[in-house]
């Protein structure tokens, strides 16, 4: 039914330019909500698969995030992986311990500097990180196929943006992406400077 009052009644006063051009970032800001939203959502089934795996050892996220890195790094410097996850000593520190005393990860102190820790996944490590990531390469895998042949540069070059603009040319650096966006080598080396913006 037609609202009467909606039609007869008069504005309080005659919309400015600046009012009648603010109704556009309103409609921009939801468009960016449903962004935000969709990011939830993606996130959540991006990690559900390996939570499910997670569990069955008693492990979270925060363990993943060790494993991986470590998988990928190999004799990596705890002080590097606290740069790349940006965590507190403390709180590695209770991860890590769970994942040495359970044989997924061993560490030895430095030839050079005793005071280092060098971190390695073990032959049992390396299959539960892989485990993990197949689940998520194929969850990728199949999201970039449906987005057409431009859809991995457009989601790699978004992801990246995502990123903190100083912790970008780090991150660059720790997975092999040149400045057109494009990984090279994988990663694997180890021995860069956090406060230079180099990850190993």
């Amino acid at each position: 039914m037609t609202d009467i009052n909606q039609q007869t009644r008069p504005p309080l006063h005659a919309p400015r330019p600046s009012e009648a051009a603010a109704s556009a970032p309103a409609d921009r800001r939801d468009a960016l909500i449903s962004c935000i939203e969709l990011f939830f959502f993606a996130y959540r089934d991006f990690t559900g698969e390996p939570d499910a795996v997670l569990e069955e050892y008693g492990f979270g996220r925060a363990h993943h995030r060790v494993l991986h890195f470590v998988h990928r790094n190999p004799g990596i410097r705890v002080a590097d992986l606290l740069a790349i996850l940006k965590i507190t000593k403390q709180s590695l520190a209770r991860v890590l311990k769970q994942l040495v005393d359970e044989g997924f990860i061993a560490q030895r102190t430095g030839a050079d500097d005793r005071r280092e820790r060098h971190l390695k996944v073990t032959a049992k490590g390396a299959k539960l990180a892989s485990r993990l990531a197949e689940l998520q390469i194929r969850r990728i895998e199949t999201a970039l196929a449906k987005a057409g042949p431009a859809g991995e540069g457009a989601a790699r070059d978004f992801l990246l943006a995502m990123i903190a603009a100083e912790d970008q040319p780090a991150v660059r650096s720790l997975l092999r992406i040149g400045a057109g966006g494009n990984p090279g080598a994988t990663a694997g080396t180890t021995g860069g400077d956090p406060a230079k913006g180099q990850l190993p």
